[in-house]
């Protein structure tokens, strides 16, 4: 199946993603509202988000160019001293601008 991305195909598109967008976060809402939390729930639903963390960002280390590692290392370093997100990943973003303008990308 192919979509033309000129008019209303890109329309088409988003309207789509954002409907299976929906689907799944409120499918995910209703499946948990059946699962009673106890203590085991939340420890699983918590070492789930970083599980997911690390299985996004490991491929970024490890096939990323030199702007994606280090915004990595700048997003772990500020993260690690402030223990505040957002000045971590502006450090992230800054980092892989500044990589990328110095030693190309």
């Amino acid at each position: 199946m192919n979509l033309e991305t000129a008019g209303t195909g890109t329309l088409l598109i988003i309207g789509v993603m954002a409907i299976v967008t929906l689907a799944t976060r409120w499918g995910g809402v209703f499946v948990m509202s059946l699962i009673p939390i106890n203590h085991r729930v939340q420890q699983f639903i918590s070492a789930m988000s970083g599980s997911v963390l690390v299985a996004i960002l490991t491929p970024m280390a490890v096939n990323g160019d030199i702007g994606a590692r280090m915004a990595l290392l700048a997003t772990a370093l500020t993260m690690l001293a402030l223990k505040k997100p957002l000045p971590a990943i502006t450090a992230g973003i800054i980092a892989a601008a500044l990589s990328r303008h110095f030693y190309g990308g």
